[in-house]
């Protein structure tokens, strides 16, 4: 029987995502911004909502949890480091946790940085991974509330799943982000495919998530700010500074 990802645009650039495991019939909502919409296309399709899995507080991300509980009765999983933040929690979850849909486990990942207790949920026999905002393609969450150190230690953790990952995060931001990238590391080929091709799909109105671990391990500028050319490009520091100078011009790009 197979795992399913429904994923659905929202509120003004967010996607969301249902995960529906055909065996059980569990689905889970992957963050909540916007109750109505999950609940109508969850209606459309049959399935029965069991679960929240939120990847941080933010309300673009958690501001569904209890309407979606009152109409379901759903169980809420969050992160434990937010978690104080976020209505209607269950159960509280960090690095290491796992967590059930039927019988698909799901990795709990820290990924700390855009909010200091940012999770993501990697399926590994199913090759996906729920990144939240910690991970855009071709880009990264801004650092609200973490370090640069601790950013760049979660999107380590991201750059060490299989390649073949498959990655969903939760806007559309690709764009903007192919823009900065192509500033940042404007001698990159593969950069420059990505792009062009970005362009074309935003051209037609199609999403560009998801996306793969494999491809933003060649392009984005966040996840290589261990690339000896990068870095003699933004101060020739250890990785943690070059990423930090990537994610303070990214904020006024």
């Amino acid at each position: 029987m197979a795992l399913t990802v429904h994923q659905f645009p929202c509120l003004s650039d967010n996607y969301g995502f249902l995960l529906h495991d055909d065996a059980s019939g569990e689905t889970a909502c992957i963050d909540t911004p916007d109750a109505g919409e999950y609940l109508r296309q969850a209606e459309a399709r049959g399935w029965r909502i069991t679960q929240i899995w939120n990847t941080h507080w933010h309300k673009d991300h958690a501001g569904g949890n209890l309407a979606i509980k009152g109409a379901t009765g759903c169980t809420i999983t969050a992160p434990a480091a937010d978690a104080g933040k976020i209505d209607g929690v269950d159960r509280c979850v960090d690095q290491g946790d796992t967590v059930l849909l039927g019988t698909w486990s799901a990795r709990v990942i820290n990924v700390g940085g855009h909010t200091l207790g940012h999770i993501a949920y990697h399926v590994p026999e199913a090759d996906i991974a729920f990144v939240g905002d910690a991970l855009f393609a071709l880009g990264c969450g801004r650092m609200f509330e973490g370090s640069p150190q601790q950013f760049w230690t979660s999107l380590s953790r991201l750059k060490a799943l299989p390649p073949q990952t498959t990655l969903y995060c939760a806007h559309e931001y690709t764009a903007a982000n192919a823009r900065f990238a192509m500033h940042a590391d404007p001698g990159n080929a593969a950069l420059a495919d990505y792009a062009s091709e970005v362009e074309t799909r935003r051209a037609r109105g199609e999403p560009t998530v998801p996306f793969t671990l494999a491809r933003e391990l060649q392009t984005n500028p966040f996840l290589r700010a261990d690339d000896k050319a990068l870095a003699a490009r933004w101060g020739g520091g250890d990785a943690v500074s070059v990423f930090a100078a990537l994610r303070e011009a990214k904020n006024s790009f």
